[in-house]
């Protein structure tokens, strides 16, 4: 090389940083504690799990990770905004704050703040962002959700269980599942800045986003609707004016443990399917229902037909079929299922049993039964 080239090479532009380097060494540094933060995430995950069962609170999911040795790795190589030769961060162990991350995921907008609750309760919150607010102020497109990042509390983090992971922190992300579903696109897509998006395009996105918006608030609204209509049920229930009750099977199950006793044997899918089978012969309240049961003995029933005692739906199933009679096998779900023509006549031969043990089979009709009521 001559002198020449020596001071004209001499003359450029400084080398630019080695990122290959940076994100070695923090790889190496991160590797030594990634269990630990692993472990730190899957303890909150239990923590939050424990105090959502403990409050009542019916959520869709608890996600819990450590982070990758590739997505760390990843972050060590991002750049600054303003400076290419520039690490974002200079101390990725330090600055990277989901090294340990858990996602809650609601399906009701409403519970989105009473895990709030429950995170100020559990935790030490150092932080706390609603990321909705923080895209429209910058204009861009982008998920609803609220960030924490938060440490165990000082009286968990002093017993030896917790000891590990004392001054810790973990980032916590709290959304509902409409709002993930669009997180998960975005991130796919990575349609980020309104900006930069075309006229047309960027009207669509921002209509779909309210859109998203009005389906929360709508699932809210209708949950907020089905919890009065079934307190109504229960008061209407126990105030005796069963006319008013529309079957369903949270009515049914009020009322069934109100006449027969609770039983907590029975599944919400077998009150299901009581309910399409009442709603298939042609029941509409329990109003209905009742008088159908009326002067029947369904314990009786039920040791005439199978020898013991049977369970709460197997009883007020029997009885159902004692007082309808033919009816009920004629208007059953399975009455025209010609595979099911032995379960008929295994039933028209519990109604002959049923008569030969002196119990009065009835040939109610709910339709009938309703007019001559008014």
């Amino acid at each position: 090389m001559s002198d020449g080239e020596a001071v004209e090479t001499g003359g450029g532009e400084p080398p630019g940083f080695d990122y290959d380097e940076h994100e070695r060494l923090a790889r190496q540094a991160y590797r030594a504690v990634q269990a630990v933060y692993e472990a730190l995430a899957g303890t909150i995950r239990d923590i939050l799990q424990t105090a959502f069962r403990e409050k009542g609170l019916f959520i869709h999911s608890i996600e819990a990770r450590g982070k990758s040795l590739e997505s760390f790795g990843a972050k060590c190589r991002e750049s600054s905004e303003d400076d290419q030769n520039r690490p974002k961060y200079p101390d990725p162990l330090k600055q990277v704050t989901d090294l340990a991350a858990v996602r809650v995921i609601t399906f009701f907008l409403d519970v989105v703040g009473l895990v709030d609750e429950v995170v100020s309760e559990q935790f030490d919150v150092l932080e706390r962002s609603n990321k909705g607010k923080l895209l429209e102020d910058e204009e861009k497109l982008g998920y609803q959700s609220v960030h924490y990042l938060i440490r165990l509390k000082a009286n968990r983090s002093s017993l030896p269980e917790y000891a590990g992971f004392r001054r810790l922190t973990a980032e916590l992300q709290v959304r509902t599942i409409l709002q993930h579903a669009w997180a998960e696109i975005e991130h796919d897509v990575q349609y980020k800045s309104v900006a930069a998006l075309p006229a047309t395009i960027r009207r669509r996105f921002l209509s779909l986003a309210g859109l998203l918006e009005i389906a929360d608030r709508e699932f809210q609204e209708i949950d907020r609707e089905h919890q009065a209509l079934r307190e109504e049920a229960r008061v209407s229930v126990e105030a005796g004016r069963l006319d008013d009750v529309e079957i369903t099977g949270d009515s049914l199950k009020l009322y069934l443990d109100q006449r027969l006793g609770p039983d907590g044997r029975m599944s919400n899918w077998s009150y299901g399917w009581t309910v399409r089978l009442l709603l298939r012969m042609g029941f509409e309240t329990i109003g209905d229902v009742d008088r159908c049961l009326d002067g029947y003995n369904d314990d009786r029933i039920t040791r005439i037909l199978w020898g013991t005692r049977q369970g709460q739906l197997q009883r007020f199933e029997d009885t159902i079929f004692a007082s309808m009679g033919q009816n009920y096998l004629d208007r059953h779900i399975w009455a025209d299922n010609e595979e099911m023509a032995g379960w008929r006549r295994h039933r028209e031969g519990a109604l002959q049993r049923l008569r030969e043990r002196g119990v009065e089979v009835g040939n109610f009709v709910p339709e009938e039964d309703r007019r001559a009521s008014t």
